[in-house]
C-alpha cells in the first residue's frame, strides 16, 4: 500500500513528490525545500538537511521518509530507520538520479507519472547540441575554493554536456587554489549560485589570475538538483551549452 504520510529530507526530491502528484501526502520537509514555492510553504519544516528535528519527525509519524546518502547524516538516517521506513537515495550520476525517480514513483504508487517524467528527461538529454568539448572548472565554494570531482552528480551533468572537468581526477568536492586553477588553464570557469552565492565581484577576482578563461555565473540548480528539476535544468543546459561554445 502506498504511503499516505511522507517526510522528505532532500530538497530536490521534495519537489519530485509534488510533481508526481503526492502533494496530499507530503507532511514534512526541510527549510531548504523551496520548490514548488506555492505548495511547499504549506508543509511543516522539520529542521535542515544536516540537522533534522527528529522529535518533530516522530510527531508526524510518517509512513515513509525520503533521505539521501550525501545530503543527510548517517547517524540521523540510522536513528530514523529504527522506527520508520526510510528510502535512502544515493545519487552520484544522471543515471542514478533516474533510478531514484523510478524507485520513489514505484514506492509511492505513482509508477505511470514516474515513467513519463523519466522519458521526458531522457528526451531532453538527447537534444544536447553538437558542440566541441570545452575544458571547464566548476566552483561550489570560496574560502576555501572548492570544486567537483569525477564521482559527483555535477560532474555527470558536465560530462553529458561535453564540458570536460579539469578536476576529473579528484574525488567528491576537493579544495583547490586559484594558483592551481591557473595552472590547469580551463577554457571556461563556472561559478555556481549555490551553495556559495557567487557574484560579479568573484568573476573579477578570478579573471586577474585566469585572464584567458571565460568566467560565468551559473544557476546551480541546473547542475546539482536532480528529480523533476532535471527536466527544467536540462532544457536550460541545452541552451547554455550553445551559448558558451
Amino acid at each position: 500500500m502506498p504511503p499516505s504520510t511522507i517526510v522528505s529530507l532532500v530538497p530536490s526530491l521534495t519537489e519530485l513528490l509534488f510533481d508526481l502528484g503526492l502533494e496530499e501526502s507530503v507532511a514534512g520537509r526541510t527549510r531548504f525545500c523551496i520548490h514548488p514555492k506555492e505548495n511547499v510553504e504549506k508543509v511543516p519544516i522539520v529542521g535542515g538537511t544536516k540537522n533534522p528535528r527528529l522529535d518533530k519527525i516522530r510527531e508526524i509519524a510518517p509512513d515513509l521518509i525520503i533521505a539521501n546518502k550525501e545530503e543527510n547524516r548517517k547517524e540521523d538516517i540510522e536513528e530514523l530507520q529504527e522506527d520508520f521506513e526510510v528510502l535512502v537515495t544515493d545519487i552520484d550520476s544522471i543515471n542514478e538520479a533516474l533510478f531514484a525517480i523510478h524507485d520513489i514513483g514505484w514506492t509511492c504508487g505513482k509508477q505511470d507519472e514516474a515513467r513519463k517524467l523519466i522519458s521526458d528527461i531522457q528526451a531532453e538529454m538527447g537534444r544536447v547540441p553538437d558542440e566541441p568539448a570545452v575544458t571547464t572548472a566548476y566552483f561550489i565554494w570560496r574560502d576555501p575554493w572548492m570544486t567537483v570531482g569525477h564521482d559527483t552528480y555535477i560532474h555527470s551533468v558536465m560530462s553529458h554536456w561535453n564540458m570536460e572537468n579539469v578536476y576529473k581526477e579528484k574525488n567528491r568536492y576537493p579544495k583547490t587554489t586559484l594558483y592551481e586553477l591557473s595552472l590547469r588553464k580551463p577554457e571556461t570557469i563556472l561559478l555556481s549560485s549555490e551553495p556559495y552565492p557567487f557574484k560579479e565581484k568573484h568573476i573579477q577576482e578570478i579573471s586577474a589570475i585566469c585572464p584567458s578563461s571565460n568566467i560565468l555565473l551559473v544557476n546551480g540548480e541546473w547542475f546539482s538538483w536532480y528529480g523533476s528539476r532535471m527536466l527544467h535544468g536540462f532544457r536550460k543546459m541545452n541552451m547554455f551549452r550553445k551559448a558558451i561554445s
